[in-house]
């Protein structure tokens, strides 16, 4: 868990009071009545045989110099356990309105926001849309959204490297979206936090440009495996860099079986046809759920009167 690093999931859930200690005085807690001194092999890397270094071996799959493994699985346990609360608080709130939400998550410059901007303008006029959109500043991406005639609101979360379920929360209050919508949330690029917080989406769609790397499935697991869809995008540039379409896609399949892997160009609209069409469905579902769910109390409100 990156953010056990960085500090960020701190921030969004008021969780900063909670453990200032943890970096301010390292060695007060644990080391006392825990084995850490008995296993240093947690704290220290392991060693490769051609001499690399690897942090991630320990049971917490990661190292912050001052804490043992264990700490870090309580604070990471801490942060996420008041995350997930959150996030499915925004999860009931979107199912009862029929809002179908996507979290879009890559690396900086894969083309989200191009691709937000021709998915909003393709789908005017067929259903109210509506953009969350993250960075750590500015609001380019948010005006770049509002531009193409859909509501947006930007979230910018300074030294934060992600955005959290309470900050989509505030910006449900902001926003509004319509009932029976679509909700895209434009995460922080970055393929490390992101993974691990619950936004209350319907699913996470990891966003890969064909001018990256085709082994970041294997780089980024975490990210990959979260991910419900994987859209390898800018498909047009494929005759000008070195990228292998088939291994990339087998490397996501090694971390995530089940991923759902789209190819599409968001500047001259290959592919778009088939992302459309999933989010269409994904809408369709959302709807449909929401549906059921008045019917059923419906029912059992008239079940209950005619006792």
């Amino acid at each position: 868990m990156m953010c056990t690093v960085c500090g960020c999931g701190e921030s969004g859930l008021e969780h900063s009071h909670d453990h200032p200690h943890d970096h301010g005085h390292p060695h007060d807690h644990d080391h006392q009545h825990e084995h850490d001194l008995g296993h240093r092999h947690d704290h220290g890397p392991h060693r490769h045989p051609h001499g690399d270094l690897h942090y991630g071996q320990g049971p917490a799959g990661v190292h912050v110099p001052g804490l043992s493994q264990s700490r870090i699985i309580q604070i990471e346990q801490d942060i996420l356990g008041k995350n997930n609360a959150l996030a499915d608080a925004n999860r009931a709130w979107l199912a009862e309105r029929g809002i179908f939400a996507l979290n879009l998550v890559s690396s900086p410059g894969s083309g989200k926001t191009t691709l937000l901007c021709r998915t909003v303008e393709a789908l005017a006029g067929r259903w109210p849309v509506a953009v969350i959109e993250g960075d750590q500043q500015t609001s380019f991406d948010a005006d770049r959204i509002r531009a193409t005639g859909a509501p947006a609101v930007q979230i910018n979360t300074g030294k934060g490297c992600h955005l959290d379920a309470q900050m989509v929360a505030g910006a449900f209050e902001r926003l509004r979206p319509a009932e029976d919508s679509v909700l895209f949330i434009e995460n922080v690029g970055n393929l490390v936090c992101p993974a691990a917080f619950d936004l209350g989406e319907a699913y996470k769609v990891a966003i890969l440009s064909v001018t990256e790397g085709a082994d970041k499935p294997l780089k980024y697991p975490d990210m990959f495996a979260a991910a419900a869809m994987m859209v390898l995008n800018k498909i047009d540039l494929l005759p000008h860099v070195d990228f292998d379409v088939e291994a990339c896609i087998a490397h996501a399949r090694r971390v995530n079986p089940d991923v759902v892997v789209l190819k599409l160009s968001a500047r001259t609209g290959e592919g778009m046809d088939e992302w459309l069409a999933w989010v269409a469905e994904g809408r369709r579902r959302a709807v449909s759920a929401k549906m059921a769910t008045l019917q059923a109390r419906l029912a059992a409100a008239q079940a209950a009167l005619d006792r």
